[in-house]
């Protein structure tokens, strides 16, 4: 599939919101922020961790409705409590549910029993992987998905969604530290086979803060894993588009 590679004047969008980590007092969500220009959609988060969590309230803060998930959501009332009132907990396949475009944020080895157990709920939804596979900690199968590219290996895990790979090639505390950063952002490479799914979650990029770079279809996710040239070095949009050969 053919998909074009859109610039980045056609997602820099203006944002009052700064950077910050995840403690906060709910009270700070609402002063001086301001929400998406496109506005708010229901966003679900299976796994509310660091990374999940760090997105999150970016997402929160661009005035989308959160639903962040656990195994034990009481875990997360602080996150709720700093992500303001459109923000609520529950367990993962209530994000499945909830969320029209959905974030899964949980250690790789854990994908196939989240799409055993959510992609029917997510079917036809524009799901967002950021999931890394690494051997040490999700044994074999984090390999098997090296291999193969992260893109295409978690498409077979998460039959039937409209699945992305974005936001996996940055760290939770650039997520925290950088975000609506001042001067040119940290770019976001952004892979699918699915164009609306990639106009929805640049948008989605722009709203946490950052700059989207459209990689092309999922086969070029490889091009942005983990232990690439690219992955969590904090470049700028022009400087991943050189380094991935997309000018």
């Amino acid at each position: 599939m053919h998909l074009k590679v859109p610039t980045r004047r056609d997602f820099v969008r203006t944002s009052a919101t700064t950077a910050a980590g995840l403690v906060l007092a709910p009270g700070l969500l609402a002063k001086g922020l301001t929400a998406s220009p496109r506005g708010s959609m229901r966003i679900g988060i299976i796994g509310s961790g660091n990374m999940g969590g760090a997105v999150g309230l970016q997402w929160a803060r661009a005035g989308h409705e959160i639903l962040f998930s656990s195994r034990n959501p009481s875990d997360l009332n602080e996150l709720v409590g700093a992500a303001g009132s459109r923000a609520r907990a529950g367990y993962p396949q209530d994000a499945a549910t909830f969320g029209d475009a959905v974030l899964i944020a949980v250690p790789y080895g854990a994908l196939p029993e989240v799409g055993r157990a959510s992609a029917p709920l997510m079917r036809g939804k524009v799901v967002i992987d950021c999931g890394n596979p690494r051997a040490d900690r999700d044994g074999p199968m984090a390999d098997d998905a090296m291999a193969k590219g992260t893109g295409v290996a978690s498409a077979e895990y998460l039959p039937g969604v409209r699945l992305v790979r974005a936001f996996n090639a940055l760290s939770y505390q650039q997520v925290e530290r950088e975000a609506h950063r001042e001067g040119e952002k940290i770019g976001i490479p952004i892979a699918s086979d699915d164009a609306e799914a990639i106009q929805i979650t640049s948008d989605l990029v722009v709203d946490a803060g950052f700059d989207p770079v459209v990689v092309g279809g999922l086969a070029r996710a490889r091009d942005f894993d983990r232990g690439t040239p690219v992955y969590v070095r904090g470049m700028t949009a022009a400087q991943l588009r050189d380094a991935l050969g997309l000018r």
